[in-house]
């Protein structure tokens, strides 16, 4: 009996032991406010698994949501580019830049004296009609896996009822009324989706008015005071503390005096899965964010590119039909950012009572439709060896590689009934589908390239992904 009770006690001794350093292992860090230490956060599975996430831009800009609509490659070095932003989201700014087609906008439609900020009663009136299920329910729809809302843009309004006051603007134009935030972070994980928070760190219109008039200025109205460093440290703190964001979306900069190691560190420690942008001026990210750019190869570093479904993130009501990005376009631009490592985070522009545009419902409706067929090529995937190609037939190729299977997406409709694929060989215990097609396709090979029969019909729209299960080692 003694022999066994010894014999129990070491076994769970090293059980216990065992247990201990698990615990120890999956505990999360402690971060502090060092690059070193900051550097240490890993890479979250879920963030790079997601692929697409939903970006919003609502405020106070969406009340007039107008902007010209002369730069639509986005080509920010151009010399009038500030007169002629197309972002309506940068109203408030544009309206006080002489001679802008946003200036005459704004005295034809409110009069030359018209404040801004008297458009934030009208705000919260319209808000008041807006249905934060509904949105969930859409992105869900579309396929998204996170969501990253404006809780703060460059003109200083915020999205939920902060206890931090803002010494420069009355009372009742300082936030919105209902915890727009607070109604969508909860709408949002009730459908399973993350929820992420945008701040305009970098500018605030009021602490430094502006406004940009041209390039130098840029630098000119990043608010550097004492008094702005306390107050964008207090905010985003407060937005960690009650909302818990998974994602850390900071815009243009930091103030020197905002403390950012801190505000990152601290950040860690409250949601050890979140991750952060590299727009806080430091040298540390979580992921690279081009706006309206993407990349020509794969990228070892995590990326994730934002843009609007049309030219502007913020509401425009002048765009159509012919400033939307057209369904086949959006799904080849997914496919091929996730090929090379990416995410996109895709925006869309409610008008003030919470509408989205029936044309940009239309893109997130095509979105989830070809996602609901084939996300198995895109949801959880990594890089292969190359994001690129062409086939013999001369379609256009994206790989995508999901544990031991290749997917290969051929962007727009075949070009011929077969596909051959370069380089690529069918392994003995391999097969070949479709996604979307129920029947195994057949396939042989030809020399170093595999020839696939494809169906006389296929499954589906825009672009087709062809499966190699257990093609890799």
């Amino acid at each position: 009996m003694r022999i066994r009770y010894k014999a129990y006690s070491f076994v769970m001794g090293a059980l216990l032991a065992s247990y201990s350093i698990c615990v120890a292992q999956q505990a999360p860090a402690k971060y502090e406010a060092t690059l070193d230490s900051l550097n240490r956060h890993p890479l979250p599975d879920w963030y790079a698994g997601a692929k697409l996430g939903i970006f919003i831009h609502w405020g106070l800009y969406s009340v007039p949501g107008w902007a010209p609509l002369t730069h639509p490659d986005h080509d920010f070095s151009s010399n009038d580019y500030i007169k002629y932003d197309p972002y309506a989201e940068w109203y408030y700014n544009t309206m006080r830049v002489d001679g802008s087609p946003t200036q005459a906008y704004h005295r034809e439609h409110y009069g030359a004296n018209y404040n801004y900020y008297n458009f934030a009663p009208i705000f919260d009136r319209e808000t008041k009609k807006w249905n934060p299920d509904q949105w969930a329910t859409i992105f869900r729809d579309a396929g998204a896996r996170y969501v990253v809302l404006t809780s703060k843009h460059h003109e200083g309004f915020t999205l939920w009822p902060s206890s931090i006051p803002n010494p420069t603007l009355p009372p009742d134009r300082q936030h919105a009324t209902r915890d727009l935030v607070g109604e969508l972070t909860t709408a949002v994980r009730k459908q399973g989706l993350r929820m992420g928070l945008y701040y305009s760190g970098g500018y605030d219109w009021t602490f430094v008015p502006g406004p940009i008039r041209e390039k130098a200025d840029y630098e000119k109205v990043k608010p550097e005071s004492e008094a702005y460093g306390k107050y964008a440290n207090a905010q985003i703190h407060e937005l960690i503390e009650r909302y818990h964001p998974a994602v850390l979306w900071n815009d243009i900069d930091w103030p020197k005096t905002g403390k950012a190691l801190e505000v990152e560190a601290d950040y860690y420690n409250s949601v050890p899965d979140g991750v952060i942008d590299d727009r806080f001026g430091i040298e540390h990210a979580d992921f690279k964010s081009p706006e309206y750019e993407k990349l020509d190869k794969i990228s070892e570093k995590k990326w994730e590119e934002c843009r609007g479904l049309g030219r502007s993130f913020g509401y425009n009501r002048a765009e159509g039909e012919a400033e939307t990005i057209a369904p086949a376009e959006l799904i080849a631009l997914l496919v091929d950012i996730v090929s090379k490592n990416g995410n996109l985070l895709l925006d869309v522009g409610p008008e003030a009572d919470g509408t989205i545009p029936p044309v940009q419902m239309e893109r997130l409706k095509a979105l989830g439709a070809w996602l609901k067929q084939n996300g198995d090529a895109i949801y959880d995937t990594k890089p292969w060896t190359k994001a690129a190609g062409k086939s013999a037939e001369g379609d256009d190729l994206r790989f995508t590689r999901k544990d031991h299977d290749l997917y290969v997406t051929v962007l727009g409709q075949p070009k011929s009934s077969t596909l051959t694929i370069e380089d690529v060989r069918l392994k003995a215990n391999g097969a070949v589908s479709m996604l979307g097609e129920s029947e195994p396709l057949s396939a042989k090979g030809e020399g170093d390239a595999l020839r696939i029969s494809l169906p006389s019909k296929l499954t589906g729209d825009y672009a087709y992904v062809v499966k190699l299960a257990n093609y890799l080692e």
